[in-house]
C-alpha cells in the first residue's frame, strides 16, 4: 500500500512537471521591408538540359526575370534573354534550345521563342500579334521528335485553335488537324500523335478518338461540364487511356478506360474526402507514376516503385519539407529538386540518380529567413448552413493570438483553391502584425462535386456568406478585433472583397480590390474571345445576364455602390483580358461620387496581376499604407 502510494505521488508529481513544461515561445519577427517579399528571387526555376551538361534558371535583369544558363560545375552564366519590358515566368528546354512564352504588356496573347544555350539564334517561333500560341505535347522522349513540339494556335479563327508541329530550330510550322470541327482540347499518345479530341456545345464535352492520326475522329465519351472525364495519357500499348473521373461519383479518382469498348476498366486509385489533382506519367518507361491530390497539404500515391523509392529518399535527406522534381536529364542521371514549406519560398539541390544523394545548387530568396515568416495552420469551421470550410489561419510570429487586426483573404477562381505553402502576400501581412484568414468557400475545387455545384448561381450570396463565416468565427475565437478586420482578393477573390463591403457594409474596417469584377454584365461582356465557346457553362455557374438578369444585377457591387461605405483601395492592370480596366473605373466613378474614400491604381504595362518587380512595389507598398491608415490607428 505505501509503496503504490509513494508510486503514485511521483506519477501525480511527473504530470505535474511536464504540464509546466511549455514550447518554446516564438519570438516576434522583425518588421522585414516590403520588396524582402516581392523582389525578383536571385535565381529561381532551374532547370537541367536534356544533355546533362547545363544549369538554366530565371534571374533579374534591368528588373524583370530574363532567362540564364550556365555549363554544369562552372560559376559563369549567359543570359540568353533581353526582355526589359515584362519577366519572363514560362520556359524549358527542348534538345540544346531554350523555349519561352511571352505576351505584350499582360494582354495573354502568348508567343513562343527559342534561343540557343549560348543565347545565339534567337527565333520568334509564333510571331502572330494578338494571337495566342500553347503548348499541348513537349514531345519528351519521344524518338525522333527531339527538335519538335505540338503547339496549338488561333490565327485561323480567335475561338478556336489549331494544332501544328512546330520545329523549335527553324519556325517551321506544320498543321496537323484543320480544326473546322472546333475541337477544343487534344491528347497525344507515347508516340506523339494526337489521338483524343474534345469538344464542347457550352454545357456538353464530348471526346472523340481515333486509332491513328491518319483516320478520322470518332466520338466514344459525352459528359455534362458538371462531371469530370479527363484523359492524360495512353497506356504502353497506346490501347486504353488513363483518365480522372468523378462519373457515378462524388470524388474525382483514377480510372483506366477503353475508348473502343467505351467503358471503364477499372478504377486505379481514389481518396475518399478530396479530388485527386493529376496524373504522372513516364513516357520512357511507358508507366503510370503517380498521382497527387491537396488534402491540408500535397499527397502523392506512387504506381511506380523506382520513383517512390526516389522520393522516400528525398524526404529523408531533405526532411521537414515539401520535394518536386522539376527536371532531368534524358540519361537520367541527375535531376533537380525543388524543397520548401509555408515558410519558405524553397531551395534547388541537385539529385545523383545512382548515388542518390542530394546537394543544394540555389538558394533563390536568400533573404527570406524561415525563422521571421509565419506558420499557415489549416482550419476548418462550418457555414451557417452547415457546410465544413476548410481553410488557413497565419498568424503573426511571436504575438499573443487576441483581438487583432485581421485580413480576410478570399482566393480567385473561383473555382481553384488554396492550399499550404509559402506565399509572399501571406508572410507580409503577418509580418504587417494581421492575423490572415484564407478560406476554400464552396465552389472552391478538390472537395468533390457536390461543394462545387453548391456555388452555382451563388456569387454574392452563399459564396459569399461562407466568407462572412469565416469572419464571424474568428471573432467567436477571440482571435480578430471586431473594429479592425479587412477584406482583400484578387480576380474572383476581388469580386468577393467588393461583395464584402457591399452587401455587409458594417463588417469591414478597410478593402484592397486587385483586378477584381464589380459588374456582372459588363464582365460577360468582355472576356476573351476564345471563353466564349464555353460561356453557356458561365451563364449556368453564374447566371444567364438575360434569364437571370435580376439575380445578377442583385449580385454586382457596381450596381449597389450607394451601400458602400468602407475607403476602397483599387489596383488594376490596363491591358486585362479577363477582367477588363472598365470594372474598375465604374467602380471608382461611382464611389467617387457618393464621396467615398477610394484610391485607384493603374499600370499601364499589366493584364491580370502585377508581374513587373516595380509594378508589385508600388502595389504592396501602397496597400501597406493603406491598411496602416484604416486598421492599426481604428482603435
Amino acid at each position: 500500500m505505501i509503496k503504490n502510494s509513494i508510486l503514485s505521488v511521483l506519477v501525480i508529481l511527473a504530470l505535474a512537471l511536464n504540464s509546466c513544461k511549455q514550447e518554446p515561445k516564438e519570438t516576434p519577427a522583425p518588421l522585414i521591408d516590403v520588396k524582402t517579399f516581392f523582389k525578383n528571387g536571385e535565381k529561381s526555376s532551374f532547370r537541367i538540359s536534356p544533355d546533362g551538361n547545363y544549369f538554366s534558371y530565371r534571374a533579374d535583369y534591368k528588373g524583370k526575370t530574363n532567362v540564364f544558363v550556365q555549363k554544369v560545375n562552372d560559376t559563369k552564366a549567359v543570359r540568353v534573354t533581353n526582355d526589359t519590358l515584362r519577366s519572363i515566368f514560362s520556359y524549358f528546354w527542348k534538345g540544346d534550345r531554350i523555349i519561352y512564352a511571352q505576351d505584350v504588356g499582360g494582354d495573354e496573347n502568348f508567343q513562343l521563342f527559342s534561343v540557343k544555350a549560348d543565347g545565339t539564334d534567337l527565333k520568334a517561333l509564333t510571331p502572330f500579334p494578338g494571337v495566342r500560341s500553347d503548348i499541348i505535347d513537349d514531345l519528351l522522349d519521344v524518338q525522333g521528335k527531339e527538335k519538335e513540339l505540338i503547339v496549338q494556335i488561333n490565327k485561323r479563327v480567335k475561338e478556336y485553335f489549331d494544332p501544328y508541329l512546330l520545329n523549335v530550330e527553324t519556325g517551321t510550322l506544320t498543321l496537323l488537324y484543320n480544326n473546322k470541327e472546333n475541337f477544343d482540347g487534344w491528347v497525344t499518345d507515347n508516340n506523339g500523335a494526337i489521338r483524343l479530341a474534345s469538344k464542347t456545345d457550352g454545357v456538353n464535352i464530348t471526346w472523340n478518338y481515333r486509332n491513328s492520326d491518319k483516320e478520322p475522329f470518332t466520338p466514344f465519351i459525352t459528359t455534362t461540364f458538371k462531371d469530370v472525364f479527363t484523359p492524360s495519357s495512353f497506356d504502353k500499348d497506346n490501347k486504353n487511356i488513363y483518365a480522372l473521373s468523378n462519373i457515378g461519383k462524388d470524388k474525382i479518382g483514377l480510372v483506366e478506360y477503353d475508348p473502343i469498348g467505351k467503358k471503364n476498366v477499372k478504377e486505379l486509385f481514389a481518396d475518399n474526402n478530396y479530388d485527386l489533382d493529376a496524373i504522372n506519367y513516364d513516357r520512357k518507361k511507358q508507366s503510370l507514376t503517380s498521382v497527387v491530390w491537396e488534402a491540408e497539404k500535397q499527397e502523392e500515391h506512387f504506381f511506380d516503385k523506382d520513383w517512390e523509392e526516389i522520393k522516400n529518399n528525398l524526404k529523408k535527406q531533405i526532411e521537414g519539407y515539401e520535394t518536386q522534381i522539376v527536371s532531368y536529364d534524358d540519361a537520367r542521371t541527375k535531376a533537380i529538386v525543388w524543397a520548401g514549406n509555408d515558410r519558405t519560398p524553397g531551395k534547388y539541390y541537385l539529385y545523383d540518380f545512382k548515388t542518390t544523394k542530394v546537394k543544394e545548387v540555389a538558394n533563390p530568396f536568400p533573404w527570406i529567413e524561415e525563422k521571421h515568416m509565419s506558420y499557415m495552420k489549416p482550419i476548418t469551421y462550418k457555414s451557417r448552413d452547415g457546410l465544413e470550410i476548410h481553410g488557413y489561419l497565419t498568424l503573426p510570429l511571436g504575438i499573443d493570438p487576441k483581438n487583432l487586426p485581421v485580413i480576410i483573404n478570399p482566393h480567385g477562381g473561383p473555382w481553384a483553391r488554396d492550399g499550404w505553402q509559402y506565399n509572399p502576400e501571406i508572410q507580409f501581412l503577418a509580418n504587417r502584425g494581421y492575423a490572415v484568414l484564407q478560406m476554400n468557400y464552396r465552389g472552391s475545387t478538390g472537395y468533390g462535386k457536390k461543394f462545387w455545384e453548391s456555388s452555382f448561381k451563388q456569387w454574392g450570396k452563399t459564396m459569399q456568406d461562407d466568407v462572412t463565416d469565416g469572419v464571424e468565427w474568428l471573432k467567436k475565437e477571440g482571435i480578430a478585433d471586431p473594429n479592425r478586420i479587412a477584406i482583400y482578393g484578387g480576380s474572383y477573390g476581388g469580386y468577393a472583397t467588393l461583395a464584402g463591403i457591399t452587401f455587409t457594409p458594417d463588417l469591414y474596417a478597410a478593402a484592397v480590390d486587385y483586378v477584381g469584377v464589380s459588374n456582372l454584365f459588363t464582365f460577360m461582356n468582355t472576356i476573351p474571345p476564345y471563353w466564349k465557346p464555353y460561356l453557356d457553362q458561365f451563364h449556368e455557374m453564374v447566371g444567364d445576364p438575360k434569364k437571370d438578369s435580376l439575380l445578377l444585377a442583385s449580385a454586382s457591387p457596381a450596381l449597389h455602390a450607394d451601400k458602400i461605405k468602407t475607403p476602397l483601395f483599387i489596383a488594376q492592370g490596363a491591358n486585362d483580358p479577363r477582367v477588363n480596366k472598365a470594372e474598375s473605373d465604374q467602380m471608382v466613378e461611382a464611389l467617387k461620387k457618393r464621396g467615398v474614400v477610394v484610391e485607384y491604381m493603374v499600370k499601364n504595362d499589366e493584364g491580370h496581376g502585377f508581374h513587373n518587380q516595380d509594378n508589385r512595389f508600388d502595389f504592396y507598398g501602397a496597400m501597406e499604407k493603406f491598411l496602416d491608415k484604416h486598421l492599426k490607428q481604428k482603435k
